[in-house]
């Protein structure tokens, strides 16, 4: 039977990095005078707007079930088959579920296989694990290279850095990098830990879900939740991307508070795939993630067989040149909460698990304000990535595929260079981090280092000198200093 086809009218274009290049997404729409239009050109894929909602779709018409979920017979011979997400009990409004109908269910295999682990993955960040390394250090990472002389698709791929926690408590998370040179092969993919958030650095990548195909570019990313078979293809070679992964938590779009109802990563942004079947008799291996070890099941068909599907639990992508800035329009720095993404909650009500941060093109207007980042010490685990462009904000040599970290509480800020120059020069209303989009994974819990990234040859740490230049201005002051306390002391106003 032929696969049903979600696919539309596609442009190749000459310049993949014609979206990198823009200020914003509305740069797209010349003004109304052209078409508007949601995905990039050269995305071959519709989709359905929304965050949050109740989908529906159907690639055959009539398959879907209207006033009941699982009826006595499913048009079509199809099975019926729910994903529960949440609790069954839990209120409304945090309920996750998904109906799909399949033309065999899941259940449908040969039984599991424990695989071998991977020694460059971890899931127990917990001190106790030998593995794992702690550090007050700030450290960096050159970009990984992606192997040229072997066949390494997405799975195979990942390497996991830093995180906090341990899927089987069901609360934490951990960052990895992954690096592909192939398309998994009659193979698919079940993180049955956490949700995966994923930001392609290099390469697009092609992932076919249960729930229907999404094409997802550098510039944009995608999350898939937890337990969602998915494939990943390489329609333009060799990849590598950041990856967030949660555990117990799922991701949401953040409370806007007094900004009000629009602004940030807007919902109606957020796409999610339509319906798409794949109906083969062909041996097929479907690798599982399960506390941090990896397991297999085989079976005799295609597991991407879902012909209709409706809920709220789904895979869904986002363009980040669609973001919409907020900033100060007067004096000094917001947090950098206001470039938050998506947020993940923990059970600390007051503090998220894990924010999903980006930092893109806008306008910086702050008058009398010092502009780069100021010097700060706060409470958050910070990893940053470059997906392309440059980044300001660093310190040192930061390239696109390259990560940093900073634990909670250690000091960090720019260089005494930037920060005299900063301080001397009349800074004008200006656009900002042109053609660049830098990423961060924040979070409230304390990160570990894994071994893979502790002994990675790629692994530098900022170099403390770099400091010595920073001039202690406040002692050529000495003698205004003197003549302001012996003010005070004698009781004078002081001007």
């Amino acid at each position: 039977m032929p696969s049903a086809t979600t696919t539309t009218t596609t442009t190749k274009v000459s310049d993949p990095t014609e979206y990198q290049k823009i200020f914003h997404w509305a740069e797209t729409q010349k003004d109304a005078t052209v078409p508007s239009f949601k995905t990039r050109r050269n995305d071959p894929y519709k989709y359905q707007a929304g965050f949050g909602n109740s989908f529906e779709s159907e690639a055959v018409p009539g398959t879907l079930p209207q006033g009941q979920n699982s009826p006595q017979n499913v048009r079509l011979g199809l099975y019926a088959e729910q994903i529960t997400a949440t609790a069954f009990v839990a209120p409304r409004g945090a309920n996750k579920k998904a109906w799909l109908y399949r033309a065999r269910p899941a259940v449908a295999h040969y039984g599991f296989t424990e695989l071998p682990d991977n020694e460059d993955t971890e899931s127990n960040f917990l001190p106790l694990n030998p593995r794992i390394h702690v550090s007050p250090t700030q450290l960096a990472w050159h970009p990984i290279d992606i192997p040229e002389n072997e066949d390494v698709d997405f799975v195979d791929g990942l390497k996991t850095f830093a995180g906090s926690g341990d899927p089987t408590l069901r609360e934490g998370l951990a960052t990895h990098l992954y690096v592909a040179n192939t398309s998994m092969q009659k193979k698919a993919f079940v993180n049955s830990d956490g949700e995966f958030l994923i930001v392609p650095q290099q390469g697009a990548l092609d992932i076919q879900t249960e729930f229907g195909p999404l094409y997802v570019q550098p510039g944009e990313i995608i999350v898939i939740p937890r337990g969602i078979r998915f494939r990943v293809e390489l329609p333009d070679g060799p990849s590598r991307g950041y990856i967030l992964e949660v555990w117990g938590s799922y991701f949401e779009l953040p409370e806007l508070g007094p900004i009000g109802a629009n602004g940030l990563a807007n919902a109606r942004d957020f796409l999610t795939p339509n319906a798409h079947y794949e109906i083969a008799k062909e041996d097929w291996e479907i690798v599982y993630k399960l506390g941090g070890k990896f397991f297999k099941s085989t079976q005799g068909h295609n597991p991407f067989d879902v012909v209709a599907w409706h809920g709220n639990y789904v895979p869904y992508k986002y363009d980040m040149t669609k973001f919409v800035n907020i900033g100060s329009i007067s004096v000094d720095h917001i947090d950098p909460s206001i470039f938050c993404v998506l947020t993940a909650k923990s059970r600390d009500v007051t503090a998220p698990l894990a924010d999903f941060l980006i930092f893109s093109p806008r306008w910086d207007v702050s008058s009398h304000t010092y502009r780069p980042p100021y010097y700060h010490r706060n409470v958050a685990s910070e990893l940053m990535g470059l997906v392309y462009g440059d980044y300001g904000g660093r310190s040192d040599a930061f390239k696109p595929g390259s990560v940093s970290f900073e634990c909670g509480m250690v000091p960090h800020g720019v260089a005494y260079e930037e920060f005299k120059a900063a301080s001397e020069t009349a800074q004008p209303v200006m656009q900002i981090s042109e053609a660049s989009i830098a990423i961060m994974f924040e979070s409230s819990r304390p990160f570990t280092i894994t071994d893979y990234a502790w002994n990675s040859k790629k692994k530098h740490e900022h170099e403390p000198k770099m400091w010595d230049s920073l001039v202690n201005h406040f002692s050529e002051h000495a003698e205004e200093v003197e003549r302001l306390l012996a003010a005070k002391a004698r009781g004078l106003t002081i001007a």
